[in-house]
């Protein structure tokens, strides 16, 4: 007796199903990546703390260490240098920001850096100090 059309179907899904199932298996047996070897998992840190493939005895450690000090340098000559920016707010609890005029970055001040009394709008001259919540504005004077 003759298969019935819906059962030739079944065979055909069934048939196609394997195939798409062998090609699967062998797929993932030709793009294998378990099993790397120890020297590609591995990866180091460099003197400036970013992760590098070079081991540490093929870096260039003295260079690294100028460049990492030069930045620090320029770091403290920039926080040393004047900055500049106006008054954008002023707290009756004793604080303010300052608003920076290169960067546009708000500077948190305390009314006891102030040299002289100023007001919100006012043009000031200032120096920054880095503390563990951001940049505090120092010996505020007004411009």
């Amino acid at each position: 007796m003759a298969d019935s059309f819906s059962k030739k179907e079944n065979n055909k899904k069934k048939q196609k199903k394997q195939q798409d199932k062998t090609s699967r298996r062998e797929e993932r047996k030709t793009n294998n990546n378990k099993g790397k070897s120890l020297d590609d998992m591995i990866i180091y840190i460099d003197v400036n703390g970013n992760f590098t493939s070079l081991p540490p005895h093929l870096q260039n450690k003295e260079e690294d260490f100028a460049k990492a000090k030069r930045a620090k340098k320029a770091q403290a000559d920039m926080l040393d240098s004047d900055f500049s920016g106006i008054v954008s707010y002023m707290s009756e609890k004793g604080y303010g920001f300052i608003t920076e005029d290169n960067t546009s970055e708000n500077v948190f001040f305390h009314y006891g850096q102030l040299n002289e009394p100023v007001s919100k709008g006012d043009l000031v001259h200032f120096k920054k100090e880095q503390t563990p919540k951001g940049y505090q504005a120092t010996t505020i004077k007004k411009k």
